[in-house]
C-alpha cells in the first residue's frame, strides 16, 4: 500500500470507526495516529490493518478491533508516570500504545512465538520501556506488584478478583467479561485498601484468554 493510501486508511479508521465510538481523548487519538498499526499485522493481512474487525495473529489469537482498543485506552486514562501491566501481549500493538502513553509496561504473553514477534516489532520502533515476559497472565500474576493500569486484552468468562488486587490506589483495570454472544467491558478502579468501584462501559465480543475456564452451569 502506498504511503498516501496508508495514511488515508489510518485517517479513516480514526474518524469513521473510533471517534464515532465516543473516543475523544486527544492523547489517545494522537497515539493511534502515530503508532503504525500496519507494522503489527501478520504478513499477508496488511489490507486488514485498519478494518473494523478482529485480525487473526496465530495460535488462535486475534488483534482486537481498532474501536475496542481505542475505548480501552481511553477508559484506562494512562498517564505519563503510570506503571502498566498488560495481560496478553498478542501482536504487540496495544503494548506499543500503552508504552507511548505510560512510563513502563510489563506485558505477559503465554505463547512464545507471539512474544518474540512482538519483541521484534517493538524494537523496530525503538520502543524500549516495555518488559515482555512469557507467562500465563492468570496463573502467574506478579506477587505483591502494584500497577496504576492493568489492561486485559482477552475476555474472561467471569470476574477475576486477583487482577484487581494488583492495582495501586487509584489504579484502573480494564477487562471484558462474559461468554459469546453477551460480553461486557468493565472498568474497575481501586478506591481504597479494600475498596473497588466497577463501571460497565459497553457491550462487545472478544476472544478469550488462553486457559480461561467457563463457569459451571447450574444443574437441577
Amino acid at each position: 500500500m502506498e504511503h498516501s493510501a496508508l495514511e488515508q486508511a489510518r485517517f479513516n479508521m480514526i474518524h469513521q470507526q473510533i471517534r464515532p465510538w465516543e473516543v475523544v481523548d486527544p492523547r489517545v487519538l494522537q497515539v493511534l495516529a502515530q503508532v503504525p498499526r500496519e507494522r503489527f499485522v501478520p504478513t499477508g493481512l496488511e489490507g486488514l490493518a485498519f478494518a473494523d474487525t478482529e485480525i487473526p495473529i496465530g495460535g488462535g489469537q486475534y488483534m482486537m478491533a481498532p474501536k475496542v482498543e481505542a475505548r480501552m485506552l481511553q477508559a484506562l486514562d494512562v498517564q505519563p508516570n503510570d506503571r502498566v501491566l498488560e495481560v496478553g501481549t498478542g501482536s504487540g500493538y496495544v503494548t506499543a500504545c500503552l508504552a507511548r502513553l505510560g512510563s513502563q509496561v510489563r506485558s505477559l504473553e503465554i505463547l512464545p512465538e507471539l512474544m518474540e514477534q512482538a519483541r521484534t516489532r517493538l524494537a523496530a520502533l525503538d520502543i524500549t520501556n516495555v518488559e515482555l515476559i512469557e507467562a500465563d497472565g492468570l496463573a502467574e500474576l506478579p506477587a505483591g506488584a502494584r500497577f496504576d493500569v492493568i489492561a486485559i486484552t482477552g475476555s474472561l468468562p467471569q470476574r477475576d478478583k486477583r487482577l484487581a488486587a494488583n492495582l495501586s490506589p487509584g489504579g484502573r483495570l480494564f477487562m471484558v467479561v462474559g461468554q459469546t454472544p453477551v460480553m461486557q467491558a468493565l472498568l474497575i478502579t481501586r478506591t481504597g485498601d479494600n475498596a473497588w468501584q466497577e463501571e460497565a462501559l459497553f457491550e462487545t465480543e472478544l476472544a478469550p484468554l488462553i486457559n480461561t475456564t467457563p463457569p459451571k452451569r447450574f444443574a437441577f
